[in-house]
């Protein structure tokens, strides 16, 4: 399709780790993992970090940051959790925070996080 670039997961999985599209860079949810790949475990503190951590490579295939973040999509295991993930959340987005969505769902490997971004890149996509 023209106009539409995809970044390959580093996963062995059936998704694109990234997708540009009309000024827009969509990522997929990324989950705590560690550099290396391995699942982070700990407190909701630890996980988020690692959630942002990916987030923020993933961005820089595109040459973005988390300032070009307009939308955030966010998937808590427990609601409980809501307090701690949002301090590691401001923090990380500082006065670029994004409009945002947060629900409660059973993530994949028992995590206790899932965020998914969309960024506005404009003229440089």
């Amino acid at each position: 399709m023209s106009g539409i670039r995809r970044i390959a997961s580093p996963l062995p999985l059936p998704f694109s780790r990234a997708t540009m599209a009309g000024g827009f860079l969509f990522l997929s949810g990324q989950i705590p993992y560690d550099a290396a790949g391995e699942v982070v475990r700990g407190s909701i503190q630890d996980q988020t970090h690692a959630v942002f951590d990916r987030l923020i490579e993933g961005l820089a295939l595109a040459d973005a940051t988390l300032a070009d973040v307009v939308k955030a999509t966010v998937w808590l295991s427990d609601m409980a959790l809501f307090a701690d993930f949002n301090k590691v959340y401001a923090e990380r987005f500082g006065d670029t925070l994004p409009t945002r969505s947060l629900v409660e769902a059973k993530l994949a490997k028992g995590v206790d996080v899932e965020i998914e971004v969309q960024a506005w890149l404009g003229d440089r996509a």
